[in-house]
């Protein structure tokens, strides 16, 4: 869906970005990683031209960006900003209905869409009529969500969404972001600084430095096999919490142990071991049921966590 070739942006001697290139599957989601100053944030302004590049070229779905107006790009792209770039004097509503407008949909259309929306993201229809200072900083960042999403744009662009909200409300909106419907069918470029978040959320990250991509992967080969001590030393510190998050409940499927469905709690197998101990807590659960392919497993959460070590144990011995 995204393709980036030989990019680069020079603000006079500095290489902000320096010649990278990468590709985006459609429906997947890709995290751009780094310490502050590494070019992240600047890579993503390119691709919807809030910045222009020095050289190199970027296709979204096969086209060239620079061969539209900036003006009809950024309309079929939905871009999330940290601080949620909400306009203080029009209401939620209004804030949601901009894109819709200016694409001409009629007024029943936008009221049908909006309708749909915040009830997906747990926002009341009396919230409607507030404006953006009425709104608890994770309402703000919900209401700027659906209004990236409200015209069902393909790509959506988000940077350091979650980056000014308490850890609570952040978690909360993790786990909402990642069972949402709407953004499962997005391709998605997200820029963070937070570990923890771009393993929870990232289907692959690319980890930048200077500039530069240094790796790009899927959580489990950026721990796994770093291609230098760079990498190794940014994941350190985080090392197993990260662990739990990029070890995928089937990788361990192996190492559960079998028996009847006791839990009342049913999950998939392709979420993360963390995914899974959260559930306990937040389900009240003593048991899960979990499935993977035609199989499902009651698994209690000493018998997880005892098989993510197996797994680990097994790792450090190959």
């Amino acid at each position: 869906m995204i393709k980036v070739e030989q990019l680069s942006k020079h603000f006079c001697d500095i290489k902000a970005v320096d010649n990278i290139s990468f590709e985006v599957a459609d429906n997947e989601k890709l995290i751009l990683l780094g310490t502050s100053g590494c070019g992240k944030t600047t890579t993503l302004k390119m691709i919807n031209r809030i910045i222009e590049p020095t050289s190199g070229t970027i296709f979204i779905d096969g086209k060239n960006i620079y061969d539209q107006s900036p003006e009809l790009l950024r309309r079929g792209i939905g871009y999330v900003l940290q601080n949620n770039g909400l306009f203080p004097h029009y209401t939620v509503a209004e804030n949601i209905a901009i894109v819709p407008q200016l694409l001409k949909w009629d007024s029943k259309r936008i009221e049908k869409r909006i309708a749909e929306l915040i009830e997906k993201l747990h926002l009341s229809k009396d919230q409607l009529k507030a404006y953006p200072n009425e709104l608890s900083g994770g309402q703000q960042q919900r209401v700027g969500l659906a209004r990236a999403l409200v015209a069902d744009p393909p790509v959506l662009l988000m940077d350091e969404p979650f980056g000014a909200l308490d850890n609570v409300t952040r978690s909360k909106i993790h786990a909402e972001f990642k069972a949402l419907d709407e953004l499962k069918r997005k391709t998605i470029i997200m820029v963070t600084h937070d570990v923890q978040e771009a393993f929870e959320l990232g289907d692959r990250i690319s980890l930048m430095d200077k500039g530069k991509i240094v790796q790009i992967g899927t959580p489990t080969e950026l721990l796994y096999k770093p291609v230098n001590l760079f990498v190794e030393s940014f994941l350190k510190e985080q090392r197993l919490q990260l662990e739990f998050k990029a070890v995928r409940i089937k990788d361990i499927w192996a190492l559960l142990p079998y028996s009847k469905k006791v839990g009342n709690v049913n999950l998939y197998a392709d979420i993360s071991v963390w995914s899974g101990m959260e559930s306990f807590k937040s389900q009240q659960a003593d048991y899960l049921n979990i499935t993977h392919g035609d199989e499902t497993r009651s698994v209690g959460f000493e018998q997880l966590v005892t098989a993510f070590y197996k797994y680990q144990n097994g790792r450090t011995h190959e």
